[in-house]
């Protein structure tokens, strides 16, 4: 079992959802022979709160890390606990942050480790002790591993490592490789490609949602598109490399991301919205049973991946999950599904959305932007954009007459979906009542 993760990218960067710029060749390949979601959503748009909810198929209310530099505890059941309980080597490469801020930028204490046991070189917040060409790495006795050149080949490298000796020992392994990539780099608030990729993506295509609102996308975007490159050509690397050892037969291999991106076009930063641009991400689950060359249409959030990984593997899920396995979706079984994806939104203000294939609806709670809790217990109608009219999401219905009675049913729809989730049930004041600016 393999995990691609990548940082902050975009769905329609790959060329099978509709990219022209030709980034991800050997993804879609993957995409074309798999199984390809066209509605994955990330059910937390922020680094940390979404890496535990893929780990544990929890939400962030549950999980505990609603916010970066919090932490999972060490008692969670995740990925790398089941799989490591039914005898799997369990290896991480790349960026983590998911140990408590006190424990620092670098190292990360192994009670701290989501339960990768067997490989471990990785950073806690790799973007603060590391540069584009000056990877940063500690390993599972907190040395510092400098592997050379670009960073996402770098941990590529060190992945590739670890496959070599998990041919060697011929036990079957769960391996997740976190690439910082196409995160932007902190320091320099610039999205760092390798040398000369930039300059191939001069002239970008710019997608529509970006192209009428002021942001930074205008400089941006080829470094952007040259650090997805980077990471296709990679993905390549570690397909060909399961191929050369005979490990392809027999591993799944599942890529997405932790969330999109939207170039300071909704808020001041980069994600942490609503919108497609911060909640949609890709989805590609390839090998074995998964190679069903199978488009999936059904809306699926992240914390769907855990119970769907340790199903295809044989493995019990753990009744602590809160997502739902994808396997019968691929298979086209007959099964109930939700029509929606919830979503809990933090650190910019403190919101809830629901994605289904028509609908964005969003509420926030009243005080704007700033560090906020986990939750409210009261919300403002905020966002409400039909997908099928408006893909780029411009045009905001609520307070329209003619939409007052989808915005009802989205609001009574998103209540009970927090109330599935374990949340308290806030108040949500209508856009009608609510005091506007």
């Amino acid at each position: 079992m393999v995990i691609v993760f990548t940082d902050q990218q975009r769905w329609d960067t790959l060329g099978v959802n509709g990219s022209p710029m030709g980034l991800t060749p050997n993804l879609d390949r993957l995409a074309r022979q798999g199984a390809r979601f066209l509605l994955p959503i990330t059910n937390q748009p922020v680094c940390a709160p979404a890496r535990a909810c893929l780990l544990t198929g929890q939400y962030a209310t549950t999980h505990g890390v609603w916010r970066n530099g919090l932490g999972l505890t060490g008692r969670e059941q995740t990925l790398a606990t089941c799989f490591g309980a039914a005898g799997y080597q369990t290896a991480y490469v790349g960026k983590w942050h998911l140990a408590p801020r006190e424990c620092g930028r670098g190292p990360v204490p192994a009670e701290y480790r989501g339960g990768f046991a067997d490989f471990w070189e990785a950073a806690n917040v790799l973007e603060h002790v590391s540069q584009p060409y000056q990877t940063v790495l500690y390993d599972a006795a907190g040395d510092e591993v400098r592997p050379a050149g670009y960073r996402v080949d770098a941990l590529t490298d060190r992945a590739l490592h670890f496959l070599r000796h998990a041919r060697r020992e011929q036990d079957p392994f769960f391996l997740m490789i976190s690439y910082l990539e196409p995160h932007h780099q902190n320091d320099i608030d610039r999205y760092v490609a390798p040398e000369g990729y930039a300059e191939r993506y001069a002239d970008p295509f710019v997608p529509p949602d970006l192209r009428p609102l002021p942001g930074n996308w205008q400089t941006q975007l080829p470094g952007y598109y040259g650090c997805i490159r980077s990471i296709d050509e990679n993905l390549g690397r570690l397909v060909a490399a399961l191929e050369e050892l005979g490990l392809a037969e027999n591993t799944l291999v599942a890529f997405t991301a932790d969330h999109g991106c939207h170039f300071r076009t909704r808020n001041a930063e980069y994600k942490r919205s609503c919108h497609d641009s911060s909640l949609r991400i890709p989805l590609v689950l390839w090998g074995g049973e998964l190679s069903r060359r199978q488009v999936v249409p059904e809306p699926v959030g992240l914390v769907d991946l855990a119970p769907t990984l340790l199903e295809a593997a044989g493995l019990p899920v753990p009744e602590t999950m809160q997502g739902r396995s994808l396997l019968p979706l691929i298979r086209r079984e007959p099964v109930e599904w939700p029509e929606e994806v919830f979503v809990q939104i933090s650190e910019a203000g403190t919101g809830r959305a629901l994605r289904s294939e028509r609908w964005t609806y969003g509420v926030f709670a009243p005080g704007g932007e700033g560090r906020t809790g986990p939750r409210s217990e009261r919300y403002l109608e905020s966002y409400l954009y039909d997908n099928f009219a408006d893909p780029a999401q411009h045009v905001n219905l609520l307070g329209r007459a003619a939409y007052r009675e989808v915005a009802a049913g989205l609001r009574a729809r998103l209540l009970e979906r927090m109330r599935a989730a374990g949340e308290p049930l806030p108040e949500i004041v209508p856009w009608e009542a609510a005091p506007q600016p």
